[in-house]
């Protein structure tokens, strides 16, 4: 779409002052090789009349070799500039990708737009404006910077700390993973002596029925209930607390492999997933082991359950 510019604009290429001086730059750079391409064609004519045209008349044989030496000399000289004009402006896209792909960006081009006239004329109107001798700006002799290498430079250095964000952010997850599969595997342990000692009691149990009076035994079996419900209820908030832990790992899992992938795209040399721990699988073997001996453990004391 070719952009209308108000009056007082027309000498402006809609670009911000840096993209506008760098196209001022080629803009010189390109009327520099262009008028010394022309004066090798006006020295072309010029070596021919002073060369060739030494008579006074001649033949049409005569001209038509003449012309035609010239015209391959002008022809070799033209093909020459625009051969070079265009291997220039291949070096000069091939800088701007180099920097847009260490962005991870991909650039597109409108080839119809170069043989647009309105832009063309707008193009025109802009170097008339900076390069007539009314207008032209002073050009100072200083060394032009040459094009900073993105991995020297601010965009790396952005980009190597956000990496190393990510990184940072990654260890913390991993020490929260472990921290919380310290926790889990102390649960796992507290249950174990929970479930010892049930399994100490009802052996004393067994082993003093026969020994204790009617009215001993009858305290007694209340304190096993009493303990028995205890039990239940600490059994039950330690597998609250276990349920908690599981799914804590379960979300610590899920924002490592989220910091992992977002890693990855920055570098695109990280881990792209981050595995399950041998660990966590281990955890859960002994948690379905320890769930099933309780299952056994409260088969085993229902038979030691008072009878009506």
């Amino acid at each position: 779409m070719v952009q209308h510019l108000p009056a007082h604009h027309r000498a402006e290429l809609g670009l911000n002052d840096h993209h506008q001086n760098e196209v001022i730059n080629y803009m010189r750079f390109a009327r520099s090789k262009r008028g010394l391409r022309l004066k090798t064609v006006d020295s072309c004519f010029q070596d021919l009349k002073e060369s060739r045209l030494v008579e006074e008349t001649f033949t049409i044989d005569e001209v038509s070799e003449v012309l035609s030496g010239l015209q391959a000399v002008v022809h070799s000289e033209v093909e020459s500039e625009l051969i070079n004009t265009a291997y220039t402006n291949v070096l000069l896209l091939r800088q701007l990708f180099s920097q847009a792909e260490k962005w991870y960006l991909k650039l597109q081009t409108d080839i119809s737009e170069l043989e647009n006239r309105e832009l063309l004329e707008q193009v025109a109107e802009f170097e008339k404006a900076e390069f007539t001798s009314s207008n032209k700006k002073p050009v100072l002799d200083v060394v032009k910077p040459k094009l900073a290498p993105l991995n020297e430079g601010g965009t790396a250095e952005l980009l190597n700390k956000e990496i190393l964000r990510l990184q940072e952010e990654n260890e913390k997850l991993k020490s929260r993973l472990k921290t919380i599969e310290i926790q889990a595997t102390n649960a796992l342990d507290e249950k174990s002596e929970l479930e010892r000692a049930l399994r100490d009691l009802q052996l004393d149990q067994g082993n003093q029925k026969d020994f204790i009076k009617a009215q001993d035994l009858s305290e007694l079996e209340n304190t096993v209930a009493a303990l028995k419900s205890e039990f239940q209820r600490t059994l039950s908030d330690k597998t609250e607390n276990q349920k908690s832990l599981e799914e804590n790992l379960a979300t610590a899992k899920h924002d490592l492999l989220r910091v992992q992938e977002q890693l990855s795209l920055a570098e695109k040399e990280l881990e792209k997933k981050f595995q399950q721990t041998a660990a966590y699988r281990n955890m859960k073997e002994i948690l379905t082991k320890k769930n099933d001996q309780i299952k056994e453990l409260r088969k085993k004391l229902a038979k030691y359950e008072p009878e009506d």
